[in-house]
């Protein structure tokens, strides 16, 4: 793996993207929380998004100088979609954790084990799930379109295929399963 890393430059950007959301996320948050400089804090978060634009530049600029799309060109669509949908949930998560623990903030909000509520938060993900499918496919059928040669792209087109199925057995497995047979609160417990 960290061979894979070392010699493809995308596979190291895309590790140091994830890396840097989180280092940056860490920075904020301990910097509202644990420093108390609120501003400071508000501003590293909101820095948080930098870290996909240069991935996304950084992609462009790849292809644009004639690299062949392969499976990082791929991967980073994904990234960029699943930080798009899924990166304020992220934070505000994250956001939780540290007031509670560090500025005598309330429990964090756990999401609901049972019933409606249940049903209506996997329905709710799941949609975050479409949302980031959209994204990534998108960027993907821009990477096609802008590169215009097939021979150099071939390899984006089963990233499609990979995310679809994600996506697909997400629903199946969670917000229609739970539709179907929405799991109920122990008698015990009631």
């Amino acid at each position: 793996m960290l061979t894979f890393v070392s010699d493809n430059p995308m596979a190291a950007l895309i590790a140091g993207c994830e890396i840097g959301f989180w280092l940056i996320l860490a920075a904020g948050l301990t910097a509202r929380y644990v420093l108390r400089l609120r501003t400071v804090g508000a501003v590293l978060l909101l820095c948080a998004p930098v870290v996909d634009l240069v991935l996304l530049v950084a992609t462009v600029v790849d292809l644009r100088r004639g690299t062949a799309a392969n499976v990082t060109h791929g991967l980073a669509a994904a990234y960029l979609g699943f930080s798009v949908a899924f990166g304020h949930s992220l934070v505000r998560w994250a956001d939780q954790r540290f007031a509670h623990r560090f500025a005598n903030g309330p429990a964090p909000v756990r999401p609901p084990k049972y019933g409606a509520a249940k049903v209506r938060h996997e329905w709710r993900e799941w949609g975050k799930a479409v949302l980031a499918w959209a994204i990534s496919c998108g960027l993907i059928l821009g990477m096609i379109a802008m590169v215009d040669a097939p021979e150099r792209t071939h390899e984006l087109w089963p990233w499609i295929i990979r995310l679809s199925t994600v996506v697909g057995v997400w629903f199946v497995g969670w917000p229609l399963w739970t539709t179907i047979s929405p799991p109920r609160e122990p008698a015990n417990r009631r």
